[in-house]
């Protein structure tokens, strides 16, 4: 008898304050409401991984910038640059161990995940066992945890996920993909894998196809790297030996729109998304193009041109991309265009060196 007054008595006063709070005729159910839907609209909370990478530390900056400082954990397995861990919260991650991953969405109270942590295409093809491990176990794992807490998870695919049997112009998003190298064949899990587990599980992945991606820090063992060392050794030298023949054309993006892109499909609502992994591009060059747009500001700018291993890879995929599902889908629009990249690189890239000198 006491523990029923006692129930109705607590449950009373329970009814009472609802009241109050939330006007007499919303009830305590229109209370839960509330706080439901506030739960549901706060700002997420995020974590990269791969946070030191090229992408991924222009990505932080933007995420820090658009959610909060302390709402964007950025993790690797190196520590980075010294000025780019005093700008938030740090951790280290080992993509290959599924319980740390998990130990850090649970104390970071993490709802979206960012995936970068990948071994690019000329790297790979050199360790190809570090590669399987990093590019596919990797990925595993922070599948598996995004299943458990039902997070948010962005993971990029490439045009490296393309082969010498898809065709090369305007690439749409559904096509052959038949890749020739282990970054790419990764490339196609992440894709399938990822489309899976939203079908199977609901996990809401999302993926772009990046272009090659040109920035003023340096590359990360890619095969479009040429496109970030003619700058920098251009502007120190006066000179460049790039190692891909001076007629490839493949598809490229600078940075600034890489993370415009990135950050875009995070925010956009799921019911936009008509498929998981979306072409993006911005434009399209050769080599030989990149040097002569140089040359209009750095005209003694002298290029040779001796291809290696990597213009196998890079006779395998695309030229250009369509993009048109992205740009009706979610609104996607590049900003700079060769002529306006190639100016601000310029400008970054001679900063960068005056500052170490």
């Amino acid at each position: 008898f006491f523990f029923t007054r006692s129930f109705r008595s607590r449950r009373s006063r329970m009814l009472t304050r609802c009241s109050v709070v939330f006007g007499q005729r919303s009830g305590c159910i229109n209370s839960f409401q509330y706080v439901f839907k506030r739960f549901k609209s706060h700002t997420p909370h995020i974590m990269v991984t791969g946070g030191c990478g090229q992408v991924g530390v222009e990505l932080v900056k933007q995420l820090r910038k658009e959610f909060g400082t302390n709402n964007v954990l950025s993790t690797d397995i190196v520590t980075g640059r010294y000025e780019d861990r005093l700008e938030g919260p740090f951790a280290y991650a080992n993509v290959l161990e599924e319980k740390q991953l998990e130990r850090l969405v649970v104390e970071h109270q993490i709802d979206w995940v960012v995936h970068n942590s990948s071994m690019l295409s000329a790297t790979a093809e050199r360790n190809h066992l570090a590669a399987f491990d990093l590019n596919f176990i990797g990925f595993k794992n922070i599948m598996e945890v995004a299943r458990k807490h039902k997070l948010r998870i962005f993971s990029p695919s490439s045009i490296a996920a393309f082969g010498v049997s898809t065709p090369l112009e305007n690439v749409p998003d559904f096509t052959i993909q038949r890749p020739s190298t282990l970054y790419g064949v990764s490339k196609v899990y992440v894709e399938l894998l990822g489309e899976y587990y939203y079908t199977r599980f609901g996990v809401d992945f999302r993926s772009l196809r990046y272009p090659g991606i040109i920035s003023a820090s340096p590359p990360g063992g890619g095969t479009t790297d040429y496109a970030v060392d003619i700058f920098f050794s251009g502007l120190k030298t006066g000179k460049y030996e790039c190692f891909l023949k001076e007629d490839s054309r493949l598809p490229m993006m600078y940075m600034p729109d890489c993370i415009k892109a990135t950050v875009d499909i995070l925010k956009a609502p799921n019911e936009l998304l008509k498929q998981r992994t979306y072409n993006i591009a911005a434009f399209s060059f050769t080599p030989k193009e990149l040097a002569d747009e140089i040359k209009v500001h750095l005209p003694n700018l002298e290029v040779t041109y001796n291809p290696d291993f990597r213009q196998v890879i890079a006779d395998s995929w695309p030229k250009r991309l369509d993009d048109t599902n992205a740009r009706r889908d979610w609104g996607w629009k590049e900003e700079y265009g060769l002529p306006e990249m190639t100016i601000d690189m310029i400008k970054k890239v001679k900063e960068q060196q005056e500052g170490e000198n």
